[in-house]
């Protein structure tokens, strides 16, 4: 139920090859109706789901702000914080490693699961495992890895990845999955009423439970303070994955990390109201140690992998920083009236959306992701409505601006100066020269106001669905001037 190993790379780099496609899935995804229609019923009820969920603006404002400055106090004491929760899982019998690379991560995973001569794994659902493209690495390794969130296991299903991080297959009805579930799942009728859909998933994935050899997960937010690594999750899944089999190996992102268990609650909270409209998760699981001496049920190992991929890049520039604030709940995408007209897949990356745009030109570099930053409206939707405050639209145009410098040693964020064209710089070098010396701005006006018939009706894809304005006959000043001639100025004022 996974995409042939072969045919795909297994360190992420298939997601650059992807987003570099943009363009191209846009114009595809746009020509499919039910595509949209799917993802335009989902997001109305996510915002309708949110709107409900805080009792007014001042409380949704007042909790903003507070995890807004924990996510910005953490950040600040990132490495110390890092060091810390090593220190503290280590006491806790949980063995921490280290991976600056997607590949890395990997490696590291294949051989802990290599180690016990596993060859079964469940997985929880984790953004950072489809970020370093795990499945297929171990699949290429001989170790089938199964996916029990169940939109994920729909996803994986059909040879797809998640079209959004919150919701996996929510590209898909409901007579889509029952379709697919008519072709894979052996003994199925064909039925689309949800909870018969729901109830077949579970029956098919309960018996993988008790016969894994390796349970992954990932993790919502590790605390420095009590080396706990916390999961919210609302299927049960995640509870499952992390007590049956002998070995838990848990994989995040280097920026999940907070200073107190107390900074863990008002996040919480803040994360499943702005994801899916919920007062609280099902599930709340907190994992500080592997299983003790008495105790009948739990892993023997837990392992945490700590993964930097471009991280450490954006928390270099304090504007850049804010990216890594992010918790993970989605609602910059289900406000975003781009993502909600095109979907995932269309973007070619893990992270789709807003938060991809800031995020992935890290991951995979400027050159792979040229088109995302400029993929916005910037209407601004993203920024109000994300929980932790990220002010997407102005790391946007930042980005955007990256995209364009001059090639350097010493580039803030990877592949800049990808977009920058000779020809464009020459143009923008005139504009500057044009608009910045009154002699040749007026001199400019005056020929172009003569000459407005010799102007082109087309001027490239900027035209494609606009209509090139002509110059006046006579350009402002002009016209003031004859007035003044005439009194008609004085007369009027």
């Amino acid at each position: 139920m996974s995409v042939k190993a072969d045919t795909i790379a297994t360190d992420g780099s298939k997601y650059a090859l992807s987003a570099r496609r943009f363009r191209h899935n846009v114009v595809r995804d746009l020509a499919n109706p039910e595509l949209r229609n799917n993802f335009r019923m989902a997001m109305d009820y996510l915002v309708d789901k949110r709107r409900q969920a805080f009792s007014s603006e001042d409380e949704l404002e007042t909790l903003r702000r507070k995890c807004q400055l924990i996510k910005q106090r953490c950040l600040r004491k990132l490495p110390e914080l890092l060091e810390q929760l090593e220190s503290k899982l280590e006491q806790n019998g949980i063995r921490v490693h280290w991976a600056e690379t997607a590949a890395e991560a990997n490696d590291i995973i294949a051989a802990l699961i290599q180690g016990r001569n596993g060859k079964q794994v469940v997985k929880g659902k984790s953004m950072v495992s489809e970020e370093t493209a795990l499945n297929d690495h171990l699949l290429a390794k001989g170790i089938q890895c199964l996916e029990t969130d169940m939109g994920e296991f729909i996803v994986q299903m059909a040879g797809e990845h998640p079209s959004h991080i919150i919701m996996p297959a929510i590209h898909q009805n409901k007579r889509q999955v029952a379709e697919l579930f008519t072709k894979q799942v052996p003994g199925f009728d064909y039925s689309t009423d949800v909870d018969t859909l729901i109830q077949t998933g579970r029956e098919t994935l309960r018996t993988k439970f008790c016969h894994a050899d390796v349970g992954v997960t990932g993790v919502n937010f590790a605390v420095a303070e009590t080396g706990t690594l916390c999961l919210v999750e609302n299927e049960g899944n995640g509870r499952m994955v992390t007590t049956v089999p002998d070995m838990h190996i848990a994989i995040t992102g280097i920026e999940k990390v907070v200073e107190f268990l107390e900074d863990v609650p008002p996040l919480l909270s803040l994360l499943t109201r702005s994801a899916t409209g919920q007062i609280i998760s099902t599930y709340f699981n907190m994992i500080t140690h592997p299983r003790r001496r008495g105790e009948k049920d739990g892993p023997k190992e837990v392992h945490l992998v700590l993964l930097d991929n471009g991280r450490s890049q954006a928390f270099a520039d304090e504007e850049l920083r804010q990216t890594l604030q992010c918790i993970r709940c989605g609602a910059c995408m289900n406000h975003c009236p781009v993502y909600t007209r095109i979907g995932g897949h269309a973007y070619g990356t893990v992270y789709p959306g807003p938060i991809g745009k800031i995020i992935s030109p890290h991951m995979l570099g400027l050159d792979a992701t040229r088109d995302l930053p400029t993929a916005s409206s910037l209407c601004g939707a993203c920024g109000e409505v994300c929980p932790v405050k990220i002010p997407i639209p102005k790391i946007l145009l930042r980005l955007r601006k990256e995209s364009v410098k001059p090639k350097a040693e010493s580039a803030v964020v990877k592949g800049q100066g990808s977009s920058r064209k000779s020809l464009e710089a020459g143009i923008w070098s005139l504009w500057r020269r044009l608009n910045t010396s009154p002699a040749i701005y007026r001199a400019v006006l005056w020929l172009a106001s003569r000459g407005r018939w010799l102007m082109p009706k087309k001027a490239g894809a900027w035209t494609r669905y606009r209509t090139l304005p002509r110059p006046a006959p006579r350009p402002l000043r002009e016209l003031v001037k004859q007035r003044e001639k005439r009194g008609e100025w004085d007369e009027k004022r």
